[in-house]
């Protein structure tokens, strides 16, 4: 087994800013796992908020085994970017050494395509209803925000958008008490979901809070070992494949999430559609589907996503599984 690693810049369509800052492209790594003369792909997205770098993320791979099995990497790397590219090029390899597909390997359904969110950049109010307006034809919109001043951004993107479907990702933005006074106008605004409104380390005061839109955990929530802290809390939870390491553990969180009586919500970093790929089987009749990373772009893969109205279709072969 040879593993190859490489950085791939992707420029943005537009800069892209949250709650913490802004950017123009997607630094990705690639991995490519060769054995046999077969290779499988995965690709990665290393973000800084969970301590990850493109040089750690590189080490951390360069620092594995000679030969493992999918299996036994769930061992060898700790949930996160790296392991998750690995994981994802495992199962690429595992799907192209069988010639099957990789539902068929991991035992579900054949995957059909799935609305996805389109997520709009943190802006002023004015240009916030301006990328609502251009894209008041899609279903789902998701509206980037976490400032004590949200509350004219979302009337404006509700203003310019009157009949999407509306989901808020605060990126650990608000305090409790920002989030307790915006509360009843998501309500009025018809907001079908609250991802992260506190930070990941401060979010006990959702215990005792009225929740009257679903709340999602994201920061809170990487794999199964944080399932537990999430009771009372949360109603939702997002699935990652770079922080749950993969779609190995992927597919179990959303099994176990379900299993304690959580929603689901499949999301995404900005990346290529190399990256959004496995994650369209986890997708499959979720709550939320949030795959719009390609969208976000200027180039993507060679052979990319197909997104239509209908949704986010599964990959071809030839990008993956």
């Amino acid at each position: 087994m040879r593993i190859e690693v490489t950085r791939d810049v992707f420029p943005l369509a537009r800069v892209f800013t949250i709650s913490r800052g802004s950017r123009s492209e997607a630094q990705v790594l690639t991995v490519r796992v060769h054995e046999g003369g077969v290779t499988g792909a995965g690709e990665c997205v290393p973000y800084a908020r969970y301590g990850e770098t493109l040089e750690s993320v590189t080490g951390q791979i360069a620092g594995l085994p000679d030969n493992f099995s999918r299996a036994g990497l769930q061992d060898l790397l700790p949930a996160g970017a790296a392991r998750n590219a690995v994981d994802c090029a495992l199962w690429d390899l595992e799907a192209k050494r069988s010639g099957c597909r990789v539902w068929d390997l991991a035992g579900l359904p054949a995957p059909g395509p799935e609305i996805t969110a389109y997520t709009l950049s943190l802006d002023t109010p004015e240009e916030m209803r301006r990328q609502a307006a251009e894209n008041a034809f899609r279903p789902l919109l998701k509206i980037k925000l976490g400032t004590p001043d949200d509350m004219p951004r979302l009337e404006a993107v509700r203003a310019g958008a009157p009949d999407s479907r509306i989901i808020i990702d605060a990126n650990e933005g608000w305090s409790a008490g920002i989030y307790a006074d915006l509360a009843p106008h998501l309500m009025r605004l018809g907001v079908s979901l609250v991802e992260q409104p506190l930070p990941a380390g401060d979010d006990e005061a959702l215990r005792g809070m009225d929740r009257p839109v679903p709340v999602c955990a994201d920061e809170s929530c990487h794999d199964r070992a944080d399932l537990s802290d999430l009771a009372g809390k949360y109603d939702v939870v997002n699935i990652k494949l770079d922080k749950t390491g993969g779609l190995t553990e992927a597919l179990a969180l959303r099994d176990a999430a379900r299993r304690g009586g959580y929603d689901v919500m499949v999301g995404c970093m900005v990346g290529s559609s190399l990256a959004m790929a496995p994650a369209t089987l986890l997708a499959q009749g979720v709550l939320v589907t949030d795959l719009d990373g390609p969208l976000l772009l200027a180039e993507d893969r060679d052979r990319p996503l197909k997104f239509d109205e209908k949704g986010v279709h599964p990959p071809e072969p030839e990008l993956w599984g």
